[in-house]
């Protein structure tokens, strides 16, 4: 996002993609061509909208079959144990399923065709540029509506001994039983657990499916994966396996995350590793939806973080209120984020 300037924004990408000036020159191995028919009909998310997007029709996602990048870091913003001192090789896909009226990254994930189209080789360029500048792992955002791409890509660098953590980063609502084929690729899995409440995620997502559905894919994520290992809130230890659930609470629905918590406690026990989160912001398109028009009282995060402890639960990551807003993402600027530093290698 700012140290990887060649990578960190729009005409970056751009540059990439091009074939007269890539940034370097691999020794390219022989890779198996992507597998596109997973495009068409679409079926890859719980909407199975059945778009033919290789033909160009976009799917419930807003996304065709080309592979759209909104933005590219070395991200220090995601857990300790994940940014490290070199930061999390994130690349944020265009577009998403969900649909979640409050999104953080609304101007990526429900505006759609924002971002730039990059071709399969520009892909494997961009992560390849990542890697070059030492991040920690590859952090794929958002990424279940373009898994076809990123199979390939994890295929292929995995064939050259790339040994990185994959990561999985993702919302939660995903079918259960694609998660068997991310496994085979994908270190760890970074899912959120949104709503226990079916009629919140209606409300939200208009799915009221969400809780069954995430809690059928959390626990294939577990079984192929286990908890996350190490687990060091310090960040001195990198995680390089398992499962981490994040939690963002919601203003007005305290209730909501108390039972997202009773469900997690009751179904995979006080050691699955949680990341509580306090950083929801309004955007603009719920400042006159009560109550996701204002920000998260302290009051309400507090009575969430003790109904955990309550619990038991033994690895929580506890997110302290940024008034800054230094991770809030505006990818309306070259730097979507603030405080990601200029001197990151």
């Amino acid at each position: 996002i700012n140290s990887i300037n060649s990578i960190n924004s729009i005409n970056s990408i751009n540059s990439i993609n091009s074939t007269s000036s890539p940034p370097f020159q691999p020794q390219v191995a022989p890779h198996p061509a992507m597998n596109s028919s997973d495009y068409s009909p679409c079926q890859l998310c719980p909407r199975q909208c059945s778009a033919d997007r290789w033909a160009g029709t976009p799917g419930v996602c807003g996304e065709t079959g080309e592979l759209r990048i909104a933005s590219v870091q070395a991200h220090m913003g995601e857990e300790p144990f994940f940014s490290g001192s070199r930061g999390s090789g994130t690349i944020f896909f265009a577009g998403c399923p969900c649909h979640c009226v409050f999104c953080q990254n609304w101007q990526i994930s429900r505006r759609h065709g924002r971002g730039e189209v990059v071709s399969e080789e520009a892909f494997y360029r961009i992560a390849q540029t990542l890697i070059q500048r030492g991040v920690h792992n590859l952090n794929f955002v958002t990424p279940d509506h373009f898994w076809p791409h990123i199979e390939n890509l994890c295929r292929r660098l995995r064939a050259e001994g790339v040994d990185l953590p994959f990561l999985f980063n993702s919302s939660g609502y995903q079918l259960p039983d694609i998660v068997t084929r991310y496994a085979e690729w994908i270190d760890i899995f970074l899912p959120d657990f949104k709503f226990a409440d079916p009629q919140l995620a209606k409300r939200v997502m208009n799915d009221e499916r969400y809780p069954e559905i995430a809690l059928s894919a959390l626990t294939r994520m577990i079984e192929a994966k286990g908890v996350l290992s190490p687990f060091d809130p310090s960040g001195d230890t990198l995680a390089r396996r398992g499962v981490l659930v994040r939690h963002l609470v919601l203003p007005g629905n305290v209730e909501n995350s108390r039972r997202v918590l009773d469900l997690l406690r009751l179904e995979f026990g006080r050691r699955l590793p949680i990341s509580l989160m306090s950083q929801y912001t309004p955007v603009p398109n719920v400042l006159h939806q009560p109550p996701f028009h204002r920000k998260l009282a302290t009051a309400e995060y507090q009575a969430v973080l003790d109904h955990a402890l309550d619990l038991g639960f033994e690895n929580i990551l506890i997110q302290q209120p940024d008034p800054s807003g230094a991770f809030l993402p505006d990818f309306e600027q070259r730097a979507p984020f603030r405080g990601n530093t200029p001197d990151t290698p």
